[in-house]
């Protein structure tokens, strides 16, 4: 996935060859240029490749982040504390993290919207998975006495 990114019309910034002699490791890899109809951003790539995108404005980013198909997980970078709120309600993802990325704790849920996972792991909601829930009424008669 990563090298069909590099063979298209977005520009390779840094990165982009396989890292080491073993294995298939790739070098953090950067492009730029990139459009929202390119697969590199129509897809999900799992590995350390970045794709940067123009925006007009917030609401421009807003928009176009949510017209994914995936939703998995999003980082907003800024001093503004309103607009992080703003930003990270609006985003149809299913962890946002503020001023920090990939940091995850077993006591909170993760799991993506849309077509990026099914439920969601850690926290209360992960135990949802592992558990049935059940209802039992039972009519008991009057006591006699």
């Amino acid at each position: 996935m990563w090298r069909q990114g590099s063979r298209k019309e977005q520009k390779l910034l840094t990165g982009g060859s396989q890292y080491g002699d073993k294995g298939f490791f790739v070098q953090p890899t950067v492009f730029g240029d990139v459009t929202d109809d390119m697969t590199i951003c129509k897809e999900e790539i799992f590995g350390p490749v970045q794709a940067i995108q123009k925006v007009k404005n917030l609401e421009d980013a807003i928009e176009r982040a949510n017209k994914s198909t995936y939703g998995l997980a999003a980082a907003v970078f800024t001093q503004d504390v309103g607009k992080a709120m703003y930003v990270s309600n609006s985003l149809r993802a299913g962890t946002v993290w503020v001023n920090t990325y990939n940091t995850l704790s077993n006591a909170a849920p993760f799991g993506g919207f849309k077509q990026s996972g099914i439920g969601r792991e850690g926290g209360q909601y992960g135990l949802d998975n592992y558990t049935e829930v059940k209802t039992v009424t039972i009519a008991i008669p009057e006591k006699n006495s």
